[in-house]
């Protein structure tokens, strides 16, 4: 079964992931990947150079993500063509470790952006974890030191929650405490290992 997690920025999805990984379950995190195939020396790397010039490189000779991040967020033709070269390497590198992972393990994709690259219809079972939008921009305030302005333009930049919940297999309220949030990630694992049980 092949099972992807998305939910919106400051949903608490990091903390679905690692309970998940907690509870045994494998997890390839698609923005780790996303910095492992721009490491230097790696053909990303320098696909993205050949693209978009030495200046996104830092002087250490790593990308230089903020030079690269202004150009790109602020130019949809050049995000698309960023996004052309790394969606791909990440795709692959992310197929290896599902193929390395034990037969047995629950592999989990970690897919910020899954209903935004429409990716969702790849999956057996897709997880979003979800709070209301209010929710999400308190957090970037109080846990990020974000202004509100900020805060709502991140969210609007992204898919919306119903569009979410629409691709959801089980939704993930995290709204409650700890507790609560780790009993509904144990119970969705338990389905999800046991389909039917």
């Amino acid at each position: 079964m092949r099972v992807a997690l998305t939910g919106g920025v400051a949903s608490g999805k990091s903390t679905v992931a690692g309970i998940l990984e907690e509870l045994g379950a494998v997890v390839i995190d698609s923005d780790r990947l996303a910095r492992e195939v721009v490491e230097p020396g790696t053909p990303g790397l320098a696909a993205v150079v050949d693209a978009f010039g030495g200046d996104v490189l830092a002087d250490d000779a790593r990308l230089d993500r903020p030079a690269l991040g202004a150009r790109v967020f602020a130019d949809e033709l050049a995000r698309k063509r960023l996004e052309a070269i790394l969606h791909p390497l990440i795709r692959a590198r992310a197929a290896e470790l599902e193929s390395a992972a034990d037969p047995d393990a629950l592999v989990v994709h970690d897919i910020p952006l899954l209903v935004e690259t429409g990716q969702a219809a790849a999956f057996d079972a897709v997880l979003v974890v979800d709070v209301p939008v209010e929710t999400q921009v308190e957090r970037m305030v109080q846990d990020r030191g974000w202004t509100r302005e900020d805060a709502r333009a991140r969210v609007a930049a992204q898919a919306s929650r119903e569009q979410r919940r629409a691709a959801a297999t089980y939704v993930i309220d995290n709204t409650g405490t700890h507790d609560d949030l780790r009993e509904r990630v144990t119970e969705v694992a338990e389905l999800l290992v046991s389909p039917g049980a």
